[in-house]
């Protein structure tokens, strides 16, 4: 039986679940384990409690035998590689784009100056505070069901969240308005899943790798080595998405590349530093490199050095 590790919301378990039942259609009987986590247990920021506390005990159980699998959201897990472990397959990706969830049925531009919008993450709000809507701020905790409800209760006006998380527990009904990435940038590996396990284990490695998807690892390792090299953590305002496309050469033959597209905001929003590439799913990690270091040209360091209190 393949113990397969997962926090307790929700969406975590959707989400592990579309694991566990991938892997039982392929003859292999799973179940999933509930782990809880620092950051369910805590209702501070997450620019506060840091990078990775959705994943560290997810982490610690698979090094403590006490789980063989854990299912992350990519997005959530540190940059830095830890060697006890491996990513052994990327699911194919969600729609990575963020969602706008507004009363009475708004988009983000009928939104009223002074309107109310809660959001988890300092991307967003930073994105946000950019497009100069007047809107106001607020962070915002809880499992998507506890955010929604902030709206359909009158609390907030808005909430943005991941369009992926509601499209896994069913609730795509609520969005609003889908935010382009012209308007706001998702966060690196948005959409996408990470599954782990121990760097050593052979057998899971290769049991685990019939379910990766070539396109979504390619683009999640631009945006995640693009990430890292800006030394800014899962909480930092860095947005980018990498999608793999077909283009047609001169001859008429069809060959794919890979789109990166990224940008660094300061936290009031008063700049937004924008950065785009083309390269090979093959060289993704070298295209990542190379947007992040025209971010850098384009004055990236300072920004993020101006917002190193993000963590």
């Amino acid at each position: 039986m393949i113990r397969i590790g997962t926090r307790g919301s929700l969406l975590a378990t959707t989400q592990a679940g579309t694991v566990r039942d991938a892997l039982i259609a392929r003859g292999h009987a799973a179940e999933l384990v509930i782990i809880s986590t620092e950051g369910d247990r805590s209702a501070a920021p997450i620019a506060e409690i840091g990078v990775g506390v959705f994943t560290a005990a997810l982490r610690e159980a698979i090094a403590d035998n006490q789980v063989d699998v854990a299912v992350h959201s990519y997005k959530d897990l540190p940059t830095a590689v830890d060697p006890r472990f491996t990513i052994a397959a990327t699911p194919p990706r969600e729609d990575a784009r963020d969602a706008l969830v507004a009363r009475d049925g708004m988009v983000l531009g009928e939104l009223p100056t002074g309107s109310v919008v809660g959001t988890s993450s300092v991307r967003r709000a930073a994105q946000l505070k950019a497009l100069g809507l007047g809107l106001e701020i607020r962070p915002l905790r809880g499992n998507l069901d506890t955010r929604l409800n902030r709206v359909s209760s009158g609390d907030l006006d808005a909430v943005v969240v991941a369009r992926a998380g509601l499209a896994r527990i069913g609730r795509l009904d609520v969005v609003t308005e889908t935010l382009e990435p012209v308007q706001m940038l998702p966060a690196p590996a948005q959409g996408a899943l990470a599954i782990e396990c121990r760097a050593g284990d052979t057998a899971f490695v290769e049991m685990l790798a019939e379910l990766d998807d070539a396109d979504t690892r390619a683009a999640v390792t631009a945006e995640r080595t693009l990430l890292a090299e800006l030394e800014a953590g899962c909480s930092a305002p860095v947005g980018a998405i990498a999608e793999v496309v077909e283009s047609i050469d001169e001859d008429g033959n069809v060959f794919e590349e890979l789109s990166l597209r990224a940008c660094v905001a300061a936290l009031d929003g008063s700049d937004v530093i924008r950065a785009s590439g083309i390269g090979t799913p093959e060289r993704a990690r070298e295209l990542g490199l190379s947007v992040a270091a025209e971010l850098f040209e384009l004055g990236a360091r300072e920004l993020l050095g101006a917002d190193s209190t993000t963590g």
